[in-house]
């Protein structure tokens, strides 16, 4: 759930209010879709925005908790930039931005809302960012070229070989 708006319709009788529901949702495993659903009643357009979100879910690569690169993503006035963080970081977003990245299983990013603070263009730009993105893997296939010759690599397996490499000089001291 990202916003509900009230909207009001001025009829004979009085005013009429309706219901906009703007909603996220995702597996937490990189899918990821958002939708908009408008009824009478709050949880009616709730139901129907989660319906129409699960029915429009993009898949979005992941490099362990993060995203591959920075990006920025836009939609009208809207622009969200992206940045990997270290693992630990946590989600540093605003509203709307952090409940996509949430649903999508992202733990560990920064992000800065440029432009439109409208939660719909925020969501929208955030996901047009989130579908830019491309891993390691896939560029490679793209160029034609083995991975190795891409001097390219992730925060998670930086700090998983720093990580070894302790290891192994502790259990190499342990040895001597």
């Amino acid at each position: 759930m990202i916003a509900i708006n009230r909207v009001a319709k001025v009829v004979k009788g009085g005013r009429r209010f309706s219901f906009n529901a703007l909603v996220a949702v995702g597996d937490g495993q990189g899918k990821v879709g958002f939708a908009t659903g408008k009824a009478n009643e709050v949880s009616e357009a709730v139901r129907k925005a989660v319906d129409a979100a699960r029915r429009k879910m993009v898949h979005i690569p992941l490099t362990g908790s993060t995203i591959p690169h920075e990006v920025v993503g836009k939609h009208g006035a809207g622009k969200v930039l992206m940045k990997p963080a270290a693992p630990g970081a946590g989600v540093i977003a605003g509203g709307a931005v952090r409940a996509v990245l949430e649903c999508a299983g992202i733990h560990d990013i920064l992000t800065k809302s440029l432009g439109s603070t409208n939660p719909h263009n925020m969501v929208r730009a955030a996901i047009d960012g989130l579908t830019h993105l491309v891993t390691v893997e896939q560029a490679a296939k793209e160029r034609g070229i083995d991975v190795s010759q891409i001097g390219y690599k992730s925060r998670a397996k930086v700090k998983s070989e720093a990580v070894d490499t302790r290891k192994a000089a502790v259990v190499a001291a342990e040895v001597a």
